[in-house]
C-alpha cells in the first residue's frame, strides 16, 4: 500500500514569505526515505484556526489523501492553534500517536512535554500534528513511522486482525 499524504505547514512567518518553510520539506524527505508514502499535496497556511480547520476538512473529505501531517502550531504561543483546529474536524482522537511522539522527544529534551499536538481520524483519513522544529519533526515522525502504514490501513477499513497484518 502506498499511503497518499498531504503535508501542511502552519506558520504565520512562512505563509507570508518572511522565512523559509523547512519543516514541511523535512517531513517529505523523511517519508520519501522511509518508502511506502507518496506526498500528493503540500501547503503552507498561517496560524488561523478557521483556515486550518477548513483545509483539514477539505483534504480529508476529498478522498485524495489517506494521511494529513501538519507541522507547526502545537506549542504554547497564543497563535499556536493547530490542535484546536484539528479537534474541530476529527471524529475520533488517537491519543497513543502523540504520546509516542512526546515520549521520543523527552529522550532529548524535557521541552517535548510542551508539545500539544494531537492525532485523530476524520472519515477514512488520519491526521497527525507534528511540532514545527526540524528536530521535533525528525524525532516525532521517526517515533511513529513504524506504525503509520498500519494505522492508515485500519482507518481505511482493513478488516484483518492487527496481529495478522504485520
Amino acid at each position: 500500500m502506498s499511503v497518499r499524504v498531504a503535508v501542511v505547514t502552519l506558520s504565520d512567518s512562512a505563509s507570508m514569505g518572511k522565512r523559509e518553510d523547512r519543516s514541511g520539506p523535512e517531513v517529505e524527505q523523511i517519508l520519501r526515505e522511509a518508502g511506502g508514502f507518496a506526498v500528493v499535496k503540500t501547503q503552507v497556511l498561517p496560524d488561523d484556526q478557521d483556515r486550518i480547520a477548513m483545509l483539514l476538512k477539505k483534504l480529508c473529505d476529498s478522498g485524495d489523501v489517506d494521511l494529513v501531517i501538519t507541522t507547526g502550531g502545537t506549542g504554547l504561543y497564543p497563535r499556536d492553534v493547530t490542535p484546536e483546529a484539528t479537534r474541530l474536524v476529527i471524529d475520533r482522537e488517537v491519543p497513543g500517536i502523540p504520546e509516542l511522539m512526546r515520549l521520543e522527544g523527552l529522550k532529548s529534551t524535557p521541552r517535548a512535554a510542551l508539545s500539544r499536538g494531537i492525532a485523530g481520524i476524520r472519515g477514512k483519513t488520519l491526521i497527525v500534528n507534528l511540532p514545527g522544529s526540524l528536530k521535533g519533526v525528525s524525532e516525532s515522525l521517526g517515533a511513529i513511522l513504524p506504525i503509520l502504514v498500519h494505522a492508515v490501513e485500519k482507518v481505511s477499513g482493513d478488516p484483518r486482525p492487527c496481529g495478522e497484518t504485520e
